[in-house]
């Protein structure tokens, strides 16, 4: 009876040591999320026309979820290319354990292949999604960044436009809770520095 409860005891704590670590969040440079956000439920279109299920197709993982449009002419393109450029220095086998995730605010305009073709500028390994805009817009509010602007044409250019929406990208650790979330201004050092913490269960 003794050996069995023992056995029984060892499975017990095996199983428990296989489920993510407990997030510390120590020595990260990102501002804390409290409480931390839940991975939202979403299920979009992948860049390869394939279905992409946030929650599922991101277990067990690192993940960074970003919103925004392959137009944007600033904040959009300098977030991710910091966060390229960061991923480019890591450890290969730490950056295997971090995935990046795009979705475009601009569903209308923003086709699979032109969302393709914008993050490949920056690093291949990320993920395009897109979808209807509801969806989309129920991700915001799972994530309490209220919804995402209409676009706003630019006076005198009919062929320019610009949509007000959140620039913070989420990173969700595998307990598959957003306890950081990164807004503009953050460099590749600092995206460094934080990225590897996250890969090693910070």
């Amino acid at each position: 009876m003794r050996a069995l409860l023992l056995c029984s005891l060892l499975a017990a704590l095996a199983c428990q040591g296989r489920g993510p670590r407990p997030f510390s969040g120590e020595g990260l440079a990102g501002p804390a999320v409290v409480p931390p956000l839940a991975k939202p439920e979403l299920v979009l279109t992948a860049t390869d026309g394939t279905r992409y299920d946030l929650q599922r197709d991101t277990e067990g993982v690192v993940t960074l979820l970003f919103f925004g449009y392959t137009s944007c002419p600033d904040r959009c393109p300098i977030q991710l290319a910091n966060i390229a450029a960061a991923l480019k220095r890591m450890d290969p086998a730490r950056a295997e354990r971090i995935r990046t995730v795009f979705v475009t605010v601009d569903p209308r305009r923003d086709t699979p292949g032109r969302i393709r073709a914008y993050l490949d500028h920056f690093d291949r390994r990320f993920v395009g999604l897109t979808g209807d805009s509801a969806s989309i817009a129920y991700a915001f509010t799972q994530l309490r960044l209220g919804h995402p602007m209409p676009p706003d044409p630019v006076a005198g250019d009919s062929g320019t436009y610009t949509i007000n929406h959140n620039v913070a990208v989420f990173a969700f650790t595998p307990d598959n809770l957003a306890h950081v979330a990164y807004l503009s201004g953050f460099t590749p050092d600092q995206w460094l520095h934080d990225l590897t913490l996250l890969a090693d269960g910070s």
